[in-house]
């Protein structure tokens, strides 16, 4: 999304608008007052009589609360703005606005303040789709307050528009008839709720008031903040990044109905603030050392969602992790299948991954005991529905094949997946980190096995498999003259042959022969690949390059986030802390902010990481993408009630302490200094063997 716009938002109600703090949309612009995927407000414009104002400044106070502060026309060096208008809007249940007008003029002034007001209730498919409304909407200005309704048969949502100052109330907007006196002020206080309707026209949710609700998220925040572990560095810039990631994370937290007062990471926004089972997954990987306590709900809530039957609208397997779930119109009448929408190959093995993960960091056994059935299912699932191709490999084909996803790994964009000529295989397709997952979901499962559920011939029988697989994979997706994985099997089992970052999850998820990783680790490094910035999602030079394509070039933080977990894993501590010096490099280009993705142009030809057009912002993986690069970089792993610390940092870092890393052993600190020479250049060469294990030390809990 443009910098041009600002973003507000409080769980799955955000706004977006311009810099004025006006809303304006188009049938496909993703503005408006958003609440559980519907559009409450397609238009909210200020003026003072009859003239749009100027933006001065914006401050965004908190991720939930912003302030405009605008003047009307736009004024001369010889002629001040005798008027000024401040905006403070905060989000809750829609959101409260606070308007005030000063008056710096010598003379009292009598003004017309109008706000122009709309709700076309876009489902967010339909923005995205540019799609037509098929309900019917009323307007009507009640008992001095403009309510406007959306029905179609069962499905009612409403908008109410309030003010604490009289007003002229009609189907279109408030109007105030104000006098101000010299030097004084006008205010008043404008409350919009998003009401979802249900049985009885009874709210589904029960509404608080804004300044309660604006109350409760400043001390939830501070609590947020103060239980996260302390950072303090050299580097003032990683200190930055660190803070908003952890704010930006809080500002992700999405409390669906099925998980009561705990939240998970929604996805992204405007698009995707909701559940969706890979991102919360990646997300909580990324946010173990910081807030565990995400994991922990991802997966209770994505466990309770777990498939339990063959749904081909929903792309339904017993024992599949969901991919999304929406609250929508579109959803409410089958029109679209995310109720919830399991089309997704690579949640189910992950799912695994994270639960042995949590358990790894916080020795919650309970929580494996208590979802041992939903993990035995998922394990399951990798060999009794994902092989599609009967080649004992993790593959996707979507059953519904007007609304499903055609892509169901990560890169789930119409063109992610091709050959190096450009051809686009045909399915079913086997991308080659969805091995890499189910190989470490085995191996994970398998101790999960032997020590909490007492099972050690399922877990002799899942090392086996995931020996098995990896001699398979080894054999059958090694592109022998580049000396690279191939990105995918294609529906004959032929290689797709493109080279593209897929094979630094490979890395993470250890299915790599220790032989070839040095020419893994060569290719990601390298020119091709690596911009400067960070590594591309498709090399330079394959057809379908493109560096500002989605999945086609573009450089993704949290891609890059699990590529460098992966170096690391395999001893290149060099070059996990190379890029890690790049993304975050790039993120002081974004005020501390990852976007979702960025141009993949080499970084001399451009000396700034270039805005990708339509980038979420924020995002939840790119958000624990610098939590993930705090990890990588002090080497921090788990071993039985320790914390293991082996620091690889870049030398601009400095000196380096986190503080207070929660986990099984209580809390513990880590210590670092940056002693690594990473360069900026694009050419990161070709290592041709892991790198001189740095030194290790145990963390212990203070005494």
């Amino acid at each position: 999304m443009s910098e041009d716009v600002v973003r507000t938002l409080n769980g799955s109600t955000f706004v977006v608008c311009d810099r004025r703090g006006d809303i304006e949309t188009s049938p496909n612009d993703p503005t408006g007052l958003f609440s559980f995927d519907t559009r409450f407000l397609s238009r909210w414009v200020l003026t003072v009589d009859g003239e749009r104002l100027t933006a001065l400044s914006t401050d965004d106070l908190q991720y939930f609360e912003t302030r405009f502060f605008l003047v009307p026309g736009t004024g001369t060096v010889y002629v001040d703005a005798k008027t000024t208008v401040i905006r403070q809007r905060a989000v809750a249940d829609g959101f409260l606005e606070q308007l005030t007008v000063l008056n710096h003029d010598v003379k009292p002034v009598e003004l017309t303040i109008r706000i122009e007001a709309a709700a076309d209730f876009a489902d967010l498919f339909e923005v995205k789709d540019a799609l037509q409304k098929k309900g019917s909407r009323s307007v009507a200005a009640v008992a001095g307050q403009l309510v406007m309704s959306y029905r179609r048969e069962t499905f009612h949502r409403s908008t109410t528009v309030t003010s604490t100052q009289p007003a002229e109330v009609d189907e279109h907007g408030l109007t105030f008839i104000t006098h101000i006196e010299p030097h004084g002020s006008w205010s008043t206080e404008l409350t919009i709720r998003a009401v979802i309707l249900g049985p009885g026209e009874r709210p589904l949710k029960p509404t608080a008031a804004a300044d309660d609700v604006r109350r409760e998220m400043l001390e939830n925040l501070d609590r947020w903040v103060a239980r996260a572990p302390r950072l303090t560095c050299d580097s003032e810039s990683l200190v930055a990044t660190y803070r908003r990631s952890l704010i930006d994370l809080a500002a992700l937290r999405f409390s669906p109905i099925i998980a009561g007062p705990d939240s998970l990471p929604a996805a992204g926004l405007p698009w995707f603030m909701t559940i969706f089972g890979r991102d919360s997954i990646f997300t909580s990987l990324q946010a173990l050392p910081f807030a565990p306590e995400l994991a922990t709900t991802t997966l209770r809530v994505l466990g309770d969602w777990q498939g339990n039957r063959v749904d081909d609208f929903r792309d339904e397997d017993p024992g599949r992790i969901l991919h999304e779930v929406r609250y929508g119109e579109l959803s409410a009448f089958q029109e679209r299948p995310h109720t919830p929408y399991y089309g997704t190959a690579d949640a189910t093995p992950l799912y695994v991954v994270l639960m042995d993960e949590y358990e790894r960091w916080t020795g919650d056994g309970g929580l494996v005991r208590q979802y041992e059935q939903e993990l035995r299912a998922a394990l399951r699932w990798i060999d009794d529905y994902a092989d599609l191709q009967g080649n004992g490999y993790v593959a996707y084909q979507r059953r519904n094949e007007e609304t499903g996803l055609e892509n169901q790994c990560w890169k789930d964009s119409w063109d992610g997946i091709s050959y190096r000529d450009g051809r686009l295989p045909g399915f079913p397709r086997a991308t080659c980190e969805l091995q890499g997952y189910a190989y470490d979901a085995k191996m994970r499962g398998a101790r999960l096995a032997r020590e909490f559920w007492d099972d050690p011939a399922f877990a002799d029988d899942l090392e086996r498999a995931a020996a098995d697989l990896k001699n398979r994979f080894n054999r059958d997706f090694w592109i022998e003259g580049g000396q690279y994985y191939a990105l995918a099997l294609d529906a004959d089992g032929a290689r797709v042959d493109a080279l593209a970052s897929n094979i630094g999850h490979l890395l993470w998820s250890g299915i790599v022969d220790a032989d070839r990783a040095p020419a893994v680790a060569g290719h990601l490094l390298g020119p091709r690949l690596f911009s400067g910035w960070g590594v591309r999602t498709l090399a330079e030079g394959e057809a379908r390059y493109n560096p500002i394509g989605y999945h086609n070039g573009t450089v993704w933080p949290f891609d890059n986030s699990f590529i460098a977990w992966g170096l690391r894993r395999y001893g290149f501590h060099v070059e996990a802390a190379r890029i890690a010096a790049g993304n975050l490099e790039a993120a002081d280009f974004y005020h501390g902010r990852l976007p979702e993705a960025f141009g993949g142009y080499e970084r001399t030809l451009t000396k700034y990481p270039v805005e990708f057009p339509t980038a979420c912002s924020p995002q939840a993986w790119s958000t624990g993408a610098p939590l993930l690069y705090l990890r990588t970089m002090l080497g921090l792993e788990p071993h039985g009630d320790h914390l293991v610390v082996e620091p690889a940092l870049p030398v601009g870092i400095g000196r380096i302490e986190l503080l207070d890393i929660p986990g099984r052993w209580g809390r513990v600190d880590a210590f670092g200094r940056g002693l690594v020479e990473v360069g900026t250049g694009a050419d990161g060469g070709s290592p041709t063997r892991p790198a001189t294990p740095v030194r290790r030390a145990y963390a212990f809990p203070p005494t």
